[in-house]
């Protein structure tokens, strides 16, 4: 029922379309970029039950507040302390070792500010869970959410973001 309303919603009142395929696997990271308006979320979550999969996501603790806490958790989110000195990587990958399933959608820039260099740890959380990374591509222009390639990172980490970002680009 939810996944015909988010079709209807997504597909024919906001005219968007969805390209390529979902991989069929249970763990992976979910980098979704760019990451440039509130409206990114909207269109995730949209996306997410179109296809009808379990996505989750990491959010700035707070949004997890007493009046929306309950919403962004309904939505499949956990609250994180970007300030904290807990090691987050180690922490999420270990989130993937313990779950059977388990796909976390990353915004690689960690912010919708414009910014020079992407963050890394979507790219460390792959490496540390031994788990591939989904590249998804929003074009607003074009209204269409891309899945456009199930990436291994090598432990190289200047020549493999310098490749997804080639993906990327070719996508824009």
């Amino acid at each position: 029922m939810i996944s015909h309303l988010a079709k209807f919603i997504f597909f024919r009142l906001m005219g968007w379309s969805i390209e390529g395929d979902f991989p069929p696997l249970k763990k992976f990271i979910v980098a979704v970029f760019p990451h440039t308006r509130n409206m990114d979320f909207i269109i995730g979550v949209l996306t997410r039950a179109a296809i009808n999969k379990k996505i989750s996501y990491v959010g700035k603790k707070e949004l997890f507040n007493l009046l929306t806490g309950w919403f962004f958790s309904a939505l499949g989110g956990t609250p994180i302390n970007r300030n904290s000195k807990e090691n987050k990587v180690l922490a999420i990958a270990q989130i993937f070792k313990e779950k059977d399933t388990f796909r976390l959608a990353i915004a690689p820039e960690g912010t919708r500010k414009n910014v020079e260099r992407w963050k890394t740890g979507f790219y460390y959380i792959a490496l540390e869970a031994d788990i591939p990374i989904l590249l998804v591509h929003f074009n607003y222009s074009s209204k269409k959410v891309s899945f456009l390639k199930l990436f291994d990172p090598t432990g190289d980490i200047e020549k493999d973001l310098k490749q997804m970002k080639v993906y990327f680009n070719r996508a824009s």
